[in-house]
């Protein structure tokens, strides 16, 4: 579990210092619109974050060239720890908002090599609620895309 929430506006936040250089990281990747650093508290070996230099809050609040950007270098990480690591799997997660597990208001993705039994974890419960809600809910955001 996070050891702290940050939720410091831009300029104070954590990741933008990080970006800025003000704190030192261990670096792996940057270009125009990203930067991958190793995550201070590793979840597993290798675990690699892919962060907006910008800083957005979430994922909301990325460009669709800053959302593709993140993407791209999520994978090159991801190849990188495939080859350097060979771990069994990757597992790439990103949360938004506090429900939804977020603990740094800053965008990023984590890129974690998996191997089998490692302790990690994502779980949920499984519900059907069939076809016809299926269906309410694909209206609903076909509806609120027909508004993007």
């Amino acid at each position: 579990m996070p050891m702290f929430v940050d939720e410091s506006p831009a300029g104070e936040c954590i990741f933008c210092k990080l970006v800025n250089g003000d704190i030192p990281s261990a670096k792996v990747y940057e270009d125009e619109l990203t930067i991958a650093f190793m995550d201070i508290g590793q979840a597993c070996e290798g675990h690699v974050l892919v962060a907006s230099k910008r800083h957005a809050a979430n994922l909301l609040e990325l460009t669709p060239e800053e959302a593709g950007a993140a993407m791209q270098t999520a994978r090159r990480i991801a190849a990188a720890a495939a080859q350097a690591l060979e771990p069994e799997g990757i597992t790439l997660f990103q949360a938004n908002g506090a429900a939804g597990g977020q603990t740094v208001f800053h965008f990023h993705l984590h890129v974690l090599p998996r191997k089998a039994g490692d302790g990690l974890s994502l779980t949920w419960k499984r519900e059907e609620p069939g076809m016809p809600v299926l269906n309410r809910y694909a209206e609903r955001l076909r509806q609120a895309l027909a508004q993007t």
